[in-house]
């Protein structure tokens, strides 16, 4: 690779653009091309971000020989396939959380890009925020003790409306796959897989999940309570509480803020984070980091992990009782 990191984007939806604005942010990234189902959506796109080379098709795009990086931003159900296509293209490649649909589908892309020897990660941008490094700096140097538990919660208002894809069934449209994907996130990454799982929903209108809580629990005892739901805003907000120290985290916790540390004595010490943008910049330095360091996946969100919380995601589903249209 040369300095500059050059990225192909495959789906030009909202979160493809949020992403390139972060990109702006960076001297050596450039977006270079751009593919999109849609003609007038790939047009203005590449206006909107001055993308120089614009394909009508997904085989196009994974086929441009200036492409370093795809960015595969596509709705849920598409994942698979597009990064698939451009693993088998040799393409290094981003994948939008959810990182698949179910576990099966992360379980064959992770042994597609391992077999082709390509880059491949989950876009769980939240992990390489910098106030998420020092939480996860502080929680490995024990200063908290024993972590206990773990709670994060992430709500969104959603006008009820079945045309929007967060409603839709066939989009793997709910709370859990597009919002709860947060705070299992968080809990997987302070506390690893649960050993046992309970949850609880409710149904929005068109049958996907509007709301639902789940309890993890773990080995050496501690829990991880979590909860999610496209039916009001919440307060956003993660902890990580040990039996020395509690950490709480400003809202919203998966975007770049700061937080605290309060001491069992009540002593309170503040940890100041700033950024520009909205903080999906720093998992693209994460992955033109892996790219010249040679490695095939990040230690920030390491593959494995990434098919453990589908697999946890599948158990929340199997108890929740959500099939999606292409699982039947």
């Amino acid at each position: 690779m040369d300095d500059v990191t050059r990225w192909g984007v495959l789906g030009a939806g909202w979160i493809a653009s949020t992403f390139c604005d972060d990109l702006a942010l960076l001297p050596d990234h450039e977006v270079v091309a751009v593919g999109a189902r849609s003609p007038g959506t790939n047009a203005e796109f590449a206006e909107r971000f001055r993308v120089p080379h614009v394909h009508d098709s997904y085989e196009a795009l994974v086929a441009d020989p200036d492409v370093d990086v795809v960015y595969v931003s596509t709705p849920h159900p598409y994942h698979h396939d597009a990064a698939m296509l451009a693993i088998r293209a040799g393409k290094s490649v981003l994948c939008e959380k959810p990182f698949t649909l179910n576990a099966a589908e992360a379980r064959s892309l992770v042994a597609a890009a391992r077999a082709e020897n390509v880059f491949l990660m989950e876009a769980m941008w939240t992990r390489f925020l910098p106030h998420i490094v020092e939480l996860r700096e502080l929680v490995a140097s024990g200063v908290l003790g024993p972590i206990r538990t773990v709670t994060a919660d992430h709500g969104q208002w959603f006008a009820p409306d079945p045309e929007h894809r967060i409603f839709a069934p066939s989009l793997g449209g709910g709370a859990l796959l597009d919002l709860g994907v947060y705070p299992i996130s968080f809990a997987s990454m302070v506390l690893g897989p649960p050993a046992r799982i309970t949850a609880t929903s409710n149904p929005a209108f068109t049958g996907v999940d509007a709301q639902t809580s789940m309890v993890f629990q773990y080995d050496d005892g501690a829990h991880a309570v979590l909860a999610t739901t496209l039916e009001a805003m919440t307060a956003n907000r993660a902890t990580v509480v040990g039996t020395e120290a509690r950490l709480e985290v400003d809202s919203v916790f998966y975007r770049p803020v700061s937080f605290s540390v309060i001491a069992r004595d009540g002593a309170v010490e503040r940890h100041e984070h700033s950024a520009p943008g909205n903080g999906l910049r720093f998992q693209a330095g994460e992955v033109a980091r892996c790219l010249r360091a040679g490695l095939l996946e990040s230690p920030g969100m390491p593959l494995d992990e990434s098919v453990q919380i589908m697999e946890t995601m599948d158990e929340v589903r199997r108890q929740i009782g959500l099939v999606y249209p292409h699982e039947t």
